[in-house]
């Protein structure tokens, strides 16, 4: 759901303004709009860097340090994955933001009869150590961070990163790496996941459990509201959702006697950003509110650092259009204003080909210099939280905390999130609303410029769109090499570590340890997803309809 609803009010003859999380929007305001909503400095605002973080998590937001450009990148194979990001980092990225083809993601190695026509296609093709070594090849792991854009199999991504830092001689300590590992999002909103649900959220488990321990720099699960708001969700859905999916990973941690205040520190988030301007700013103000305030009032966490809501604000890919493609170069750069207003510490931005196509050079380089422009340029940088003190911000960031906290309340109702998505609530909701919005866009009860208002006679617009082009010889060259590795490994090395893995999985012990001595030795993707397969079986998902 993108835009703001305008419906003529006849009574006092103004257009009447409601945005998608429900919230009603006045012409005008003022004083008594904060007043007669109860806003208090000190619980609803604060000064930047101080609890509750409303309008920062540094004193000096953007002054001291801008924020981070992680654009999303990979394709094909390794080795063209491995080009990729070097021509980013050498045009100015401070991050990477690593994209998975479908059998990956899926635990299936290239050579698996259910790959066909999907290696390589929307993300790079990893079966082993090998394919690691190839893609972070000449990356300084101990300076560049990475997003590992995987959930199902994080933890075997998640033990292949060490895996391959340690092999080029990085300490295990030194490296960062956020897989996103949000296997309950993926339920309700993308589809990417394999295991019951349970055993889901065991393996999100076992990731937080081992990094407090053996990696104090990586974060071991990002929390997607990004995908349940692409899938029909509202912003404040999205927040709220993400939230509560949190708590069930934590209830998950804490169950094995670590305390909140041991891991919520290595917790990080990734948020959408698309459709009406105020509604996002408002969206992340009272995230960031609403967040340290859980964690503190709920759970007893007090360190400061450890109350920061930290994470990725991405453009929306849900905001784009295939027809007059150029104006999503616009719509990104609302996207990417956004995102700086509302004080994202990291942004990746959406590129205007990606209705069509993985981002080209040329659009993804595009992007990287909106961020750089809004950073350099335009003035994002100059002070802390610019649209603080507004009448029409503060008033809107309030309701937005309690349109949040109504959705919240209405998952622990029925039992938190795990039992909302193992019944399709969650789902079978989010699904609904995605129905009724395009309903609205085919309408024009929502507008989309271009698409649906102020179109030009092109229903598709895209005849200038240079597409990336998929290379058949890339799934060749990945299964040459997989062959190749089977033949020369140490086979009986790869069974001793799988054999010890299944007993782990079995057991009920945390299977990181056993899945880093697995990609130490080359063992596969499809090896080590296959073991899990054997011990927890796949998810059969709900009926939503």
């Amino acid at each position: 759901m993108g835009v703001a609803k305008y419906k003529k009010n006849e009574k006092d003859a103004v257009e009447e303004v409601r945005y998608q999380s429900g919230i009603t929007v006045k012409p005008v305001y003022g004083p008594e709009d904060l007043e007669k909503a109860g806003f208090d400095y000190s619980q609803d605002l604060g000064d930047p860097g101080e609890f509750p973080f409303t309008r920062s998590l540094h004193p000096q937001g953007y002054r001291s340090r801008a924020w981070t450009t992680r654009q999303y990148t990979g394709f094909g194979t390794p080795a063209e994955t491995n080009s990729r990001f070097k021509l980013m980092i050498g045009h100015g990225q401070t991050g990477l933001n690593v994209a998975f083809d479908l059998p990956t993601q899926m635990g299936y190695d290239s050579d698996h009869p259910k790959s066909i026509g999907e290696v390589g296609r929307v993300g790079m093709a990893v079966d082993s150590l090998r394919d690691f070594e190839i893609a972070f090849k000449d990356i300084p792991l101990d300076r560049i961070g990475s997003g590992l854009t995987i959930n199902a199999v994080a933890t075997i991504m998640l033990a292949m990163y060490q895996a391959v830092a340690e092999k080029f001689g990085y300490p295990k300590e030194k490296i960062s790496a956020t897989p996103q590992n949000d296997i309950l999002k993926e339920m309700i909103g993308r589809g990417a996941w394999i295991f019951p649900v349970e055993h889901g959220v065991r393996l999100v488990g076992d990731t937080i459990e081992y990094a407090v321990k053996e990696l104090p720099r990586c974060n071991p699960v990002s929390l997607c509201g990004y995908h349940i708001r692409e899938s029909g969700a509202t912003p404040a859905q999205e927040i709220g959702c993400a939230f509560e999916i949190a708590r069930a990973y934590m209830e998950n941690v804490m169950a094995r006697g670590l305390a909140a205040d041991d891991f919520v520190g290595c917790f990080s988030f990734n948020f959408n950003v698309y459709g009406n301007l105020w509604e996002q700013v408002s969206k992340f103000r009272a995230a960031r509110k609403l967040w340290a305030k859980m964690l503190k009032n709920e759970y007893g966490v007090t360190a400061k650092k450890k109350l920061f809501l930290r994470g990725l604000f991405g453009g929306g890919g849900s905001g784009l259009t295939k027809e007059q493609p150029e104006n999503n170069i616009m719509r990104g750069a609302f996207y990417a204003l956004g995102a700086a207003l509302a004080g994202a510490q990291t942004t990746a931005l959406c590129s205007f080909d990606e209705a069509y196509t993985i981002p080209t050079p040329r659009a993804a380089l595009l992007s990287l210099r909106t961020l750089e422009i809004l950073m350099e340029e335009v003035g994002l940088r100059d002070t802390v939280d610019p649209l603080a003190g507004s009448y029409f911000i503060e008033t809107l960031t309030l309701e937005m905390e309690a349109k949040i906290l109504e959705e919240m309340k209405q998952v622990a109702n029925l039992g938190g999130m795990v039992k909302a998505v193992e019944t399709g609530f969650i789902q079978r909701k989010v699904a609904q609303q995605a129905y009724e919005y395009e309903k609205g866009l085919q309408s024009g009860e929502y507008i989309k410029v271009g698409s649906n208002k102020y179109t030009d006679g092109n229903d598709q617009g895209g005849s200038d769109v240079d597409l990336h082009e998929y290379n058949e010889q890339w799934v060749e060259e990945q299964q040459a090499g997989l062959r190749e590795l089977k033949r020369t490994r140490d086979n009986r090395a790869v069974t001793r570590s799988l054999q010890a893995l299944e007993k782990a999985a079995r057991d009920g012990d945390n299977v990181m340890p056993y899945l880093v001595d697995c990609c130490r030795v080359y063992a596969t993707v499809g090896e080590m997803a296959g073991i899990f397969r054997d011990v927890f079986g796949e998810w059969q998902e709900p009926a939503i309809f």
